[in-house]
C-alpha cells in the first residue's frame, strides 16, 4: 500500500491524479479515502456506498430519536470549516452536515480575521488548526492547497483528513457527489442513471463543478455528455482527453435547445467571471443563446432534470423553478446529506450507521 509518508511534495505534485490516488487511501481495497481531495477518488462502489449511507441518515434523522442518535455519533469530534474563498451554500451544506453528527466546529471566513491578516502563510494557518481540530473542510481561491495541506499534514505529528470545498479552478469533489446523488435520487425509480444523457450548459472552461461530475458520470454505464458553451468558454482539453481515454460518448456544441431535446438531465452554470484577467472579460461574450428559459422547458424530457449548482444569475429563468423537474433547490438540500454521509464514513462511522436500530 503506497504511503504519502513515502514520497517527497515534488514528486506527489507531479503525479496524475490517478497516481495519487493509493497515496490518500486508508488502507484496503474498499476504504473510504482518508482525505476526499478530487473526484477521482471515487468509483462506482463508493459513490453507491456513500448513495446509501446519505440515504440512510436522511432516514433515521425523520424521528426525534434518530435525530439525537445521530448527534451521537461523532460528538467527540471537532471540524474546521476554513473558507478563504467566498461562499455561502457550500460553507453551510458542511456546517449543517457537520451538525447532524453533533461534530463540535470552528470557522475562518475572512482571512483578515485570522493571523493571515499579520502575514502568516496559509500553511502555517493550516497545521495550527490541526492542533485543535479533527479533520479541516478547506474552500480556497489557491488551485493545489488542498492536496499540498493533505500532504503536510499526514507528514506531521498530527495527521487529519481533508476535506476539499473547492480548489481554485481545477476540482469540487463535495459538490460533484452531492449532484451524483440528486441524478441517481432523480432516476432511481425510472431506470436509473446508467443510458442517460446529460447536457452542461454555460462556462464549462472554468467551471470546476463541471470538471468534477463530469469524471463521475464516467462510473456509469452508456452516459453521453453534451457540452454547451460559447467557444471561448468551451469544455477545456483535460476533461475532453479523460472521456476519450474512457471511450466515453459526447459532443461538443453551441445548440443548447437541440441538446435539452435529446436530454434527460441539464446542467446549467453561471459565467465565473471572477476569473477573468481583466475586469469585463467575461461581459465581452456574448452568452444570450446559453440560457435555460420557457422554451427550453417545453423541449425536455417530461422526466427530465434541470440542475445547477448555484447561485444563478439569468441562465435559468425563474419561470422553471416552479416546474417539478427543477432540481436545483433539492439539490441543495441534497448536498447537505451526502457531506454527512463522507464526513460520517471518513471518520469511519459507515458500517455502524447503517447497521442502527433506527
Amino acid at each position: 500500500m503506497a504511503s504519502i509518508k513515502e514520497i517527497e511534495w515534488d514528486v506527489f505534485e507531479g503525479l496524475s491524479l490517478a497516481d495519487k490516488k493509493p497515496y490518500l487511501e486508508r488502507g484496503g481495497g474498499d476504504a473510504m479515502p482518508y482525505h476526499t481531495l478530487f473526484a477521482q477518488q471515487f468509483d462506482r462502489s463508493l459513490l453507491e456506498r456513500l448513495t446509501a449511507l446519505a440515504n440512510r441518515i436522511r432516514f433515521i434523522n425523520k424521528s426525534r430519536e434518530g435525530a439525537l442518535y445521530l448527534k451521537g455519533v461523532l460528538a467527540h469530534k471537532r471540524a474546521m470549516l476554513y473558507f478563504s474563498q467566498p461562499s455561502s451554500r457550500t460553507f453551510l451544506s458542511h456546517l449543517a452536515a457537520c451538525q447532524i453528527l453533533g461534530i463540535t466546529t470552528g470557522s475562518v471566513r475572512d482571512a483578515a480575521t485570522s493571523s493571515e491578516f499579520k502575514g502568516e502563510s496559509r500553511e502555517d494557518s493550516i497545521r495550527t488548526f490541526s492542533s485543535y481540530f479533527d479533520m479541516i473542510i478547506m474552500r480556497s481561491p489557491e488551485q493545489g492547497l488542498a492536496e499540498k495541506m493533505a500532504w503536510e499534514l499526514s507528514n506531521s505529528s498530527r495527521p487529519i483528513p481533508i476535506l476539499n470545498a473547492g480548489s481554485g479552478k481545477d476540482q469540487h469533489p463535495t459538490q460533484a457527489l452531492l449532484d451524483i446523488y440528486t441524478l441517481v435520487r432523480s432516476f432511481e425509480n425510472k431506470g436509473g442513471l446508467d443510458g442517460r444523457t446529460v447536457t452542461f450548459c454555460g462556462d464549462l472552461l472554468r467551471g470546476r463543478t463541471v470538471r468534477s461530475l463530469s469524471y463521475l458520470l464516467t462510473n456509469f454505464r452508456d452516459v453521453k455528455q453534451i457540452f454547451v458553451a460559447p467557444k471561448a468558454l468551451r469544455v477545456p482539453d483535460d476533461v475532453v482527453d479523460v472521456l476519450r481515454e474512457k471511450a466515453v460518448d459526447f459532443e461538443i456544441t453551441e445548440d443548447l435547445q437541440a441538446a435539452v431535446r435529446v436530454s434527460d438531465a441539464v446542467y446549467m452554470t453561471r459565467i465565473q467571471d471572477e476569473w477573468d484577467s481583466s475586469k469585463g472579460e467575461s461581459a465581452k461574450i456574448d452568452t444570450s443563446r446559453f440560457k435555460f428559459g420557457a422554451q427550453e422547458l417545453e423541449l425536455l424530457n417530461p422526466d427530465g432534470v434541470i440542475m445547477h449548482p448555484l447561485p444563478r444569475r439569468d441562465e435559468i429563468a425563474t419561470c422553471c423553478d416552479r416546474d417539478p423537474r427543477a432540481m436545483y433547490w433539492r439539490q441543495m438540500r441534497n448536498g447537505m446529506w451526502i457531506r454527512a454521509a463522507l464526513i460520517a464514513a471518513t471518520f469511519g462511522y459507515e458500517n455502524e450507521i447503517m447497521n442502527c436500530g433506527y
